[in-house]
Protein backbone atom coordinates (compact mmCIF):
# COMPACT_ATOMS: atom_id res chain seq x y z
CA UNK A 1 0.00 0.00 0.00
CA UNK A 2 1.32 3.47 -0.47
CA UNK A 3 1.43 6.75 1.55
CA UNK A 4 -1.50 8.71 0.37
CA UNK A 5 0.44 11.86 1.74
CA UNK A 6 3.45 10.96 -0.21
CA UNK A 7 2.16 10.56 -3.24
CA UNK A 8 0.11 14.58 -2.03
CA UNK A 9 3.22 16.26 -1.51
CA UNK A 10 5.59 14.06 -4.75
CA UNK A 11 2.91 13.61 -7.63
CA UNK A 12 5.09 13.92 -10.21
CA UNK A 13 7.65 11.28 -8.46
CA UNK A 14 5.10 8.58 -7.67
CA UNK A 15 4.05 9.13 -11.59
CA UNK A 16 7.91 8.95 -11.99
CA UNK A 17 8.17 5.79 -10.92
CA UNK A 18 5.19 4.23 -12.14
CA UNK A 19 5.91 4.61 -16.04
CA UNK A 20 9.12 2.91 -15.12
CA UNK A 21 6.60 -0.12 -14.46
CA UNK A 22 4.94 0.55 -17.10
CA UNK A 23 1.81 1.86 -16.31
CA UNK A 24 0.07 5.64 -16.46
CA UNK A 25 0.24 7.94 -13.95
CA UNK A 26 -2.15 7.83 -11.45
CA UNK A 27 -1.45 10.36 -9.16
CA UNK A 28 -4.12 13.56 -10.38
CA UNK A 29 -6.97 10.65 -9.90
CA UNK A 30 -5.67 9.82 -6.03
CA UNK A 31 -5.19 13.27 -5.09
CA UNK A 32 -8.74 14.06 -6.31
CA UNK A 33 -10.15 10.88 -4.80
CA UNK A 34 -8.28 12.25 -1.66
CA UNK A 35 -9.73 15.61 -1.70
CA UNK A 36 -13.31 13.94 -1.71
CA UNK A 37 -12.25 11.45 1.53
CA UNK A 38 -10.62 14.49 3.46
CA UNK A 39 -13.60 16.88 3.06
CA UNK A 40 -15.84 13.80 3.78
CA UNK A 41 -13.99 13.34 6.85
CA UNK A 42 -14.25 17.30 7.75
CA UNK A 43 -17.98 17.39 7.40
CA UNK A 44 -18.59 14.50 9.53
CA UNK A 45 -15.77 15.65 12.36
CA UNK A 46 -17.35 19.25 12.33
CA UNK A 47 -21.08 17.55 12.53
CA UNK A 48 -20.12 15.20 15.65
CA UNK A 49 -18.83 18.32 17.10
CA UNK A 50 -21.76 20.51 16.98
CA UNK A 51 -23.89 17.62 18.33
CA UNK A 52 -21.43 17.46 21.06
CA UNK A 53 -21.55 21.24 21.48
CA UNK A 54 -25.28 21.28 20.73
CA UNK A 55 -25.33 18.71 23.62
CA UNK A 56 -23.43 20.33 26.12
CA UNK A 57 -25.39 23.77 25.51
CA UNK A 58 -29.09 22.03 26.73
CA UNK A 59 -28.03 21.61 29.98
CA UNK A 60 -27.09 25.09 30.51
CA UNK A 61 -29.98 26.99 28.71
CA UNK A 62 -31.72 24.61 31.09
CA UNK A 63 -30.13 25.77 33.72
CA UNK A 64 -31.12 28.95 33.00
CA UNK A 65 -34.54 28.69 32.62
CA UNK A 66 -34.48 29.46 29.05
CA UNK A 67 -36.96 27.00 27.53
CA UNK A 68 -36.99 28.33 24.12
CA UNK A 69 -32.98 28.32 23.53
CA UNK A 70 -32.80 24.59 25.34
CA UNK A 71 -35.80 23.79 22.36
CA UNK A 72 -33.89 24.96 20.05
CA UNK A 73 -31.02 23.36 20.48
CA UNK A 74 -32.51 20.16 21.12
CA UNK A 75 -34.28 20.60 17.50
CA UNK A 76 -30.98 20.97 16.04
CA UNK A 77 -29.16 17.77 17.98
CA UNK A 78 -32.91 15.90 16.31
CA UNK A 79 -31.43 16.92 13.66
CA UNK A 80 -27.61 16.06 13.41
CA UNK A 81 -28.50 12.74 14.56
CA UNK A 82 -30.77 12.00 11.24
CA UNK A 83 -28.42 13.39 9.38
CA UNK A 84 -24.73 11.94 10.92
CA UNK A 85 -25.71 7.96 9.40
CA UNK A 86 -25.64 9.55 5.83
CA UNK A 87 -22.06 11.10 6.50
CA UNK A 88 -20.76 8.68 8.08
CA UNK A 89 -21.85 6.16 5.34
CA UNK A 90 -20.09 8.91 2.67
CA UNK A 91 -16.97 9.05 5.17
CA UNK A 92 -16.87 5.36 4.60
CA UNK A 93 -17.23 5.15 1.09
CA UNK A 94 -15.04 7.67 0.20
CA UNK A 95 -12.40 6.11 2.45
CA UNK A 96 -13.13 2.44 1.03
CA UNK A 97 -12.58 4.41 -2.87
CA UNK A 98 -8.87 5.50 -2.44
CA UNK A 99 -7.98 2.70 -0.58
CA UNK A 100 -9.48 0.36 -3.21
CA UNK A 101 -7.38 2.80 -5.50
CA UNK A 102 -4.23 2.97 -3.85
CA UNK A 103 -4.23 -1.78 -3.38
CA UNK A 104 -4.32 -2.14 -6.81
CA UNK A 105 -1.10 0.00 -7.81
CA UNK A 106 2.30 -2.14 -7.48
CA UNK A 107 5.22 -1.05 -5.12
CA UNK A 108 7.73 1.43 -6.39
CA UNK A 109 11.15 0.03 -8.06
CA UNK A 110 13.86 1.06 -5.80
CA UNK A 111 16.36 3.78 -8.25
CA UNK A 112 19.20 0.47 -8.68
CA UNK A 113 16.32 -1.71 -10.47
CA UNK A 114 17.00 -1.85 -14.24
CA UNK A 115 14.46 -0.80 -16.16
CA UNK A 116 12.67 -3.19 -18.64
CA UNK A 117 9.84 -4.66 -20.25
CA UNK A 118 10.29 -8.29 -19.52
CA UNK A 119 12.60 -11.18 -18.58
CA UNK A 120 14.31 -10.19 -21.39
CA UNK A 121 15.69 -7.25 -19.80
CA UNK A 122 16.75 -8.69 -16.64
CA UNK A 123 20.36 -7.76 -15.54
CA UNK A 124 22.68 -11.61 -14.88
CA UNK A 125 24.42 -10.19 -11.40
CA UNK A 126 26.84 -13.77 -10.92
CA UNK A 127 27.01 -17.16 -12.08
CA UNK A 128 28.24 -20.26 -9.85
CA UNK A 129 29.13 -23.72 -10.64
CA UNK A 130 30.40 -25.60 -13.63
CA UNK A 131 27.44 -27.43 -16.01
CA UNK A 132 27.88 -30.88 -16.18
CA UNK A 133 29.39 -32.36 -19.25
CA UNK A 134 27.99 -35.81 -20.19
CA UNK A 135 28.95 -38.82 -22.13
CA UNK A 136 25.78 -39.95 -23.14
CA UNK A 137 22.79 -37.71 -24.34
CA UNK A 138 21.27 -36.42 -21.05
CA UNK A 139 17.69 -35.93 -20.41
CA UNK A 140 14.54 -33.73 -19.00
CA UNK A 141 13.40 -34.62 -15.67
CA UNK A 142 9.77 -35.76 -17.29
CA UNK A 143 11.62 -38.41 -19.55
CA UNK A 144 13.85 -39.54 -16.26
CA UNK A 145 11.33 -39.10 -13.40
CA UNK A 146 8.60 -41.95 -14.43
CA UNK A 147 11.19 -44.99 -13.94
CA UNK A 148 12.01 -43.72 -10.77
CA UNK A 149 8.60 -43.19 -8.68
CA UNK A 150 7.23 -39.39 -10.13
CA UNK A 151 4.25 -40.40 -11.56
CA UNK A 152 2.47 -37.85 -13.35
CA UNK A 153 -0.37 -40.37 -14.91
CA UNK A 154 -1.49 -41.67 -11.05
CA UNK A 155 -0.97 -37.60 -10.07
CA UNK A 156 -3.49 -36.85 -12.72
CA UNK A 157 -5.90 -39.73 -12.30
CA UNK A 158 -6.55 -38.54 -8.11
CA UNK A 159 -6.23 -34.96 -8.87
CA UNK A 160 -6.02 -33.77 -12.57
CA UNK A 161 -3.73 -31.84 -14.13
CA UNK A 162 -0.67 -29.83 -12.44
CA UNK A 163 -0.72 -32.71 -10.31
CA UNK A 164 2.19 -35.54 -9.04
CA UNK A 165 2.31 -38.72 -7.29
CA UNK A 166 5.74 -39.33 -5.80
CA UNK A 167 6.69 -42.99 -4.79
CA UNK A 168 9.56 -44.66 -2.85
CA UNK A 169 12.86 -43.27 -2.99
CA UNK A 170 11.63 -40.56 -5.40
CA UNK A 171 9.36 -39.37 -2.22
CA UNK A 172 12.25 -39.97 0.42
CA UNK A 173 14.69 -37.76 -1.91
CA UNK A 174 12.01 -34.89 -2.15
CA UNK A 175 11.52 -35.03 1.67
CA UNK A 176 14.79 -34.95 1.90
CA UNK A 177 15.33 -31.57 0.34
CA UNK A 178 12.77 -30.19 2.52
CA UNK A 179 14.74 -31.60 5.70
CA UNK A 180 17.96 -30.26 4.33
CA UNK A 181 16.87 -26.50 3.44
CA UNK A 182 14.81 -26.22 6.99
CA UNK A 183 17.62 -27.50 8.45
CA UNK A 184 20.40 -25.19 6.93
CA UNK A 185 18.48 -22.22 7.62
CA UNK A 186 17.76 -22.45 10.81
CA UNK A 187 20.94 -23.61 11.80
CA UNK A 188 23.33 -21.89 9.63
CA UNK A 189 21.57 -18.44 8.56
CA UNK A 190 19.39 -18.11 12.20
CA UNK A 191 15.88 -18.31 10.95
CA UNK A 192 13.26 -19.55 13.25
CA UNK A 193 11.72 -22.28 12.07
CA UNK A 194 7.79 -22.03 11.92
CA UNK A 195 4.76 -24.09 10.88
CA UNK A 196 2.15 -21.97 9.95
CA UNK A 197 -1.78 -22.46 8.69
CA UNK A 198 -2.03 -22.92 4.83
CA UNK A 199 -5.65 -21.59 5.68
CA UNK A 200 -5.65 -18.08 5.96
CA UNK A 201 -8.44 -15.24 6.11
CA UNK A 202 -8.54 -12.60 3.69
CA UNK A 203 -7.11 -10.18 6.09
CA UNK A 204 -3.45 -12.25 5.90
CA UNK A 205 -3.68 -12.37 1.58
CA UNK A 206 -4.59 -8.71 1.67
CA UNK A 207 -1.82 -7.90 3.81
CA UNK A 208 1.08 -9.78 2.02
CA UNK A 209 -0.49 -8.25 -1.07
CA UNK A 210 -1.83 -11.09 -3.10
CA UNK A 211 -5.39 -9.93 -2.89
CA UNK A 212 -6.91 -8.51 -4.71
CA UNK A 213 -4.73 -8.68 -7.36
CA UNK A 214 -4.24 -11.84 -7.71
CA UNK A 215 -7.27 -13.66 -6.25
CA UNK A 216 -7.82 -15.61 -9.79
CA UNK A 217 -4.30 -17.37 -8.74
CA UNK A 218 -5.34 -18.95 -5.57
CA UNK A 219 -7.28 -21.53 -4.24
CA UNK A 220 -10.30 -20.82 -1.73
CA UNK A 221 -12.37 -23.40 0.27
CA UNK A 222 -16.57 -23.34 0.63
CA UNK A 223 -15.75 -21.41 4.29
CA UNK A 224 -13.66 -18.57 2.74
CA UNK A 225 -10.80 -19.00 3.55
CA UNK A 226 -7.42 -19.20 1.32
CA UNK A 227 -5.27 -21.84 0.57
CA UNK A 228 -2.06 -20.31 0.86
CA UNK A 229 0.27 -19.38 -2.69
CA UNK A 230 3.45 -19.72 -0.38
CA UNK A 231 3.92 -19.52 3.73
CA UNK A 232 5.60 -15.54 2.66
CA UNK A 233 2.06 -15.28 3.63
CA UNK A 234 1.04 -17.33 6.75
CA UNK A 235 4.72 -15.95 8.30
CA UNK A 236 4.31 -11.99 7.54
CA UNK A 237 1.16 -12.26 8.24
CA UNK A 238 2.04 -13.38 11.91
CA UNK A 239 2.66 -10.11 12.76
CA UNK A 240 -0.28 -8.52 11.30
CA UNK A 241 -1.29 -5.40 13.33
CA UNK A 242 1.23 -5.40 15.62
CA UNK A 243 3.41 -2.41 17.39
CA UNK A 244 7.08 -4.87 17.49
CA UNK A 245 9.56 -3.60 19.73
CA UNK A 246 13.04 -2.72 18.38
CA UNK A 247 14.55 -5.53 20.19
CA UNK A 248 12.63 -7.88 18.13
CA UNK A 249 14.43 -6.81 15.14
CA UNK A 250 15.56 -8.02 12.82
CA UNK A 251 12.76 -11.15 12.92
CA UNK A 252 13.69 -14.07 10.54
CA UNK A 253 11.36 -17.10 9.85
CA UNK A 254 11.20 -20.29 7.45
CA UNK A 255 9.05 -22.70 7.04
CA UNK A 256 8.62 -25.67 5.27
CA UNK A 257 4.92 -25.48 3.78
CA UNK A 258 2.57 -26.90 1.37
CA UNK A 259 1.80 -24.40 -1.27
CA UNK A 260 -1.40 -24.20 -3.61
CA UNK A 261 -1.40 -21.78 -6.82
CA UNK A 262 -4.40 -22.14 -9.41
CA UNK A 263 -1.91 -21.12 -11.98
CA UNK A 264 -4.81 -18.98 -13.56
CA UNK A 265 -1.97 -16.93 -15.71
CA UNK A 266 -0.07 -19.66 -17.10
CA UNK A 267 -2.32 -21.82 -19.04
CA UNK A 268 0.02 -23.92 -21.71
CA UNK A 269 3.14 -23.11 -19.45
CA UNK A 270 5.21 -25.89 -18.19
CA UNK A 271 2.28 -28.25 -18.70
CA UNK A 272 4.83 -31.24 -18.54
CA UNK A 273 6.65 -32.42 -15.58
CA UNK A 274 7.07 -30.95 -12.03
CA UNK A 275 8.25 -27.60 -12.46
CA UNK A 276 4.49 -25.72 -12.09
CA UNK A 277 2.13 -27.44 -10.15
CA UNK A 278 -0.79 -26.68 -8.38
CA UNK A 279 -0.04 -28.53 -5.33
CA UNK A 280 4.21 -27.83 -4.29
CA UNK A 281 6.37 -27.78 -1.27
CA UNK A 282 8.98 -24.49 -0.66
CA UNK A 283 10.98 -23.72 2.31
CA UNK A 284 10.01 -19.72 2.53
CA UNK A 285 12.20 -17.11 4.24
CA UNK A 286 10.86 -13.89 5.66
CA UNK A 287 12.47 -10.92 7.18
CA UNK A 288 11.08 -8.46 9.27
CA UNK A 289 13.80 -5.38 10.13
CA UNK A 290 13.79 -1.75 10.19
CA UNK A 291 13.41 0.13 7.20
CA UNK A 292 17.39 1.07 7.47
CA UNK A 293 18.52 -2.46 7.21
CA UNK A 294 16.18 -3.85 4.60
CA UNK A 295 19.22 -3.44 1.69
CA UNK A 296 21.57 -5.43 3.56
CA UNK A 297 19.05 -8.05 4.60
CA UNK A 298 17.79 -8.53 0.85
CA UNK A 299 21.91 -9.22 0.34
CA UNK A 300 22.05 -11.89 3.10
CA UNK A 301 18.66 -13.39 2.28
CA UNK A 302 19.67 -14.01 -1.19
CA UNK A 303 22.90 -15.51 -0.41
CA UNK A 304 21.19 -17.73 2.23
CA UNK A 305 19.13 -19.12 -0.89
CA UNK A 306 22.22 -19.44 -2.93
CA UNK A 307 23.57 -21.61 -0.22
CA UNK A 308 21.11 -24.87 -0.57
CA UNK A 309 22.50 -24.23 -4.37
CA UNK A 310 26.26 -24.16 -3.45
CA UNK A 311 25.67 -27.04 -1.13
CA UNK A 312 23.87 -29.43 -3.33
CA UNK A 313 26.73 -28.36 -5.80
CA UNK A 314 24.17 -26.95 -8.57
CA UNK A 315 25.36 -24.73 -11.38
CA UNK A 316 22.99 -21.24 -11.29
CA UNK A 317 23.02 -17.70 -11.82
CA UNK A 318 21.46 -14.18 -9.85
CA UNK A 319 19.69 -11.90 -12.19
CA UNK A 320 18.34 -8.32 -10.68
CA UNK A 321 14.49 -8.39 -12.36
CA UNK A 322 13.77 -5.23 -14.70
CA UNK A 323 10.82 -3.05 -13.50
CA UNK A 324 8.81 -4.87 -16.12
CA UNK A 325 9.51 -8.48 -14.77
CA UNK A 326 9.13 -8.06 -10.98
CA UNK A 327 5.93 -8.83 -8.90
CA UNK A 328 3.83 -6.71 -7.94
CA UNK A 329 4.89 -6.05 -4.27
CA UNK A 330 8.68 -5.83 -4.64
CA UNK A 331 10.26 -3.16 -4.68
CA UNK A 332 13.43 -5.10 -5.89
CA UNK A 333 14.27 -8.51 -6.49
CA UNK A 334 16.77 -10.94 -7.54
CA UNK A 335 15.96 -14.24 -8.96
CA UNK A 336 18.43 -17.25 -8.39
CA UNK A 337 18.14 -19.13 -11.61
CA UNK A 338 19.17 -23.39 -11.54
CA UNK A 339 20.95 -24.60 -14.80
CA UNK A 340 19.23 -27.72 -15.73
CA UNK A 341 20.65 -29.81 -18.41
CA UNK A 342 18.03 -32.24 -19.74
CA UNK A 343 16.75 -28.67 -20.74
CA UNK A 344 19.31 -26.65 -21.39
CA UNK A 345 18.31 -23.49 -20.10
CA UNK A 346 18.39 -21.62 -16.58
CA UNK A 347 14.55 -21.76 -14.56
CA UNK A 348 13.90 -19.89 -11.98
CA UNK A 349 14.32 -21.96 -8.49
CA UNK A 350 14.61 -18.91 -5.66
CA UNK A 351 13.19 -15.45 -5.99
CA UNK A 352 13.88 -13.33 -3.09
CA UNK A 353 12.31 -10.05 -3.31
CA UNK A 354 12.79 -6.43 -0.89
CA UNK A 355 9.17 -4.92 -0.33
CA UNK A 356 10.09 -2.16 1.74
CA UNK A 357 7.11 -1.03 3.61
CA UNK A 358 4.63 -1.76 1.05
CA UNK A 359 2.95 -4.97 2.96
CA UNK A 360 3.85 -3.25 6.08
CA UNK A 361 1.40 -0.64 5.61
CA UNK A 362 -1.18 -2.88 4.24
CA UNK A 363 -0.77 -5.27 7.31
CA UNK A 364 -0.54 -1.90 10.06
CA UNK A 365 2.89 -3.74 11.03
CA UNK A 366 5.07 -1.15 12.93
CA UNK A 367 7.62 -0.91 15.68
CA UNK A 368 9.05 1.44 17.87
CA UNK A 369 12.54 2.72 17.65
CA UNK A 370 14.49 2.42 20.95
CA UNK A 371 14.05 5.55 23.24
CA UNK A 372 11.29 6.76 20.89
CA UNK A 373 7.57 7.66 21.24
CA UNK A 374 6.72 7.49 17.48
CA UNK A 375 6.10 4.30 15.94
CA UNK A 376 7.65 3.45 12.43
CA UNK A 377 6.54 0.62 9.74
CA UNK A 378 8.67 -2.18 9.10
CA UNK A 379 10.39 -3.10 6.12
CA UNK A 380 9.37 -7.00 4.95
CA UNK A 381 11.02 -9.55 2.78
CA UNK A 382 10.44 -13.01 1.37
CA UNK A 383 11.99 -15.36 -0.44
CA UNK A 384 12.64 -18.87 -1.65
CA UNK A 385 15.35 -20.95 0.41
CA UNK A 386 14.71 -23.02 -1.92
CA UNK A 387 11.18 -24.29 -3.59
CA UNK A 388 11.75 -28.13 -3.30
CA UNK A 389 10.22 -29.34 -6.20
CA UNK A 390 11.93 -27.30 -8.92
CA UNK A 391 15.25 -28.29 -6.86
CA UNK A 392 13.96 -31.92 -7.15
CA UNK A 393 13.97 -31.63 -10.84
CA UNK A 394 17.33 -29.97 -10.84
CA UNK A 395 19.24 -32.82 -9.13
CA UNK A 396 17.15 -35.20 -11.45
CA UNK A 397 18.71 -33.52 -14.34
CA UNK A 398 21.88 -32.75 -12.92
CA UNK A 399 22.89 -35.84 -11.20
CA UNK A 400 21.08 -38.21 -13.79
CA UNK A 401 23.97 -41.42 -15.38
CA UNK A 402 23.36 -43.19 -18.34
CA UNK A 403 21.61 -46.18 -16.90
CA UNK A 404 18.75 -44.56 -16.03
CA UNK A 405 19.64 -43.67 -11.93
CA UNK A 406 20.35 -40.46 -10.16
CA UNK A 407 23.16 -40.23 -8.01
CA UNK A 408 22.82 -38.82 -4.53
CA UNK A 409 24.06 -35.09 -3.87
CA UNK A 410 26.12 -35.79 -1.02
CA UNK A 411 24.73 -33.38 1.34
CA UNK A 412 21.15 -35.14 1.56
CA UNK A 413 23.15 -38.30 2.27
CA UNK A 414 22.13 -38.14 5.82
CA UNK A 415 18.59 -37.25 5.38
CA UNK A 416 18.46 -40.37 2.78
CA UNK A 417 19.48 -43.14 5.67
CA UNK A 418 22.64 -44.11 3.52
CA UNK A 419 20.90 -44.53 0.03
CA UNK A 420 23.70 -43.05 -2.63
CA UNK A 421 21.43 -43.61 -5.79
CA UNK A 422 17.78 -44.17 -7.47
CA UNK A 423 17.34 -46.69 -9.14
CA UNK A 424 15.36 -47.47 -11.77
CA UNK A 425 13.06 -49.78 -11.75
CA UNK A 426 13.32 -53.09 -13.44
Amino acid sequence: MHDIRFIRENPEAFDAKLVRRGLEPVSAKLIEADEVRRASATRLQEAQNRRNEASKLIGQAMGKGDKETADALKAEVSELKETLPALEETSRAAEKQLEDMLAVIPNLPADDVPDGADESDNVEVSTWGEKRSFDFESKEHADIGPNLGMEFDTGAKISGARFTFLRGDMARLHRALGQFMLDRQTREYGYTECNPPVLVKDDAMYGTDKLPKFAEDSFRTTDDRWLIPTSEVSLTASVMGEILDDSALPMRLTGLTLCFRSEAGAAGKDTRGFIRQHQFEKCELVSIVRPEDSEAEHVRMTEAAEAILQALDLPYRKVLLCTGDMGFGARKTYDLEVWLPGQGAYREISSCSNTGDFQARRMKTRYRPEGEKKTEFVHTLNGSGLAVGRTLVAVLENYQNADGSITVPDALHPYMGGLTKLEPAA
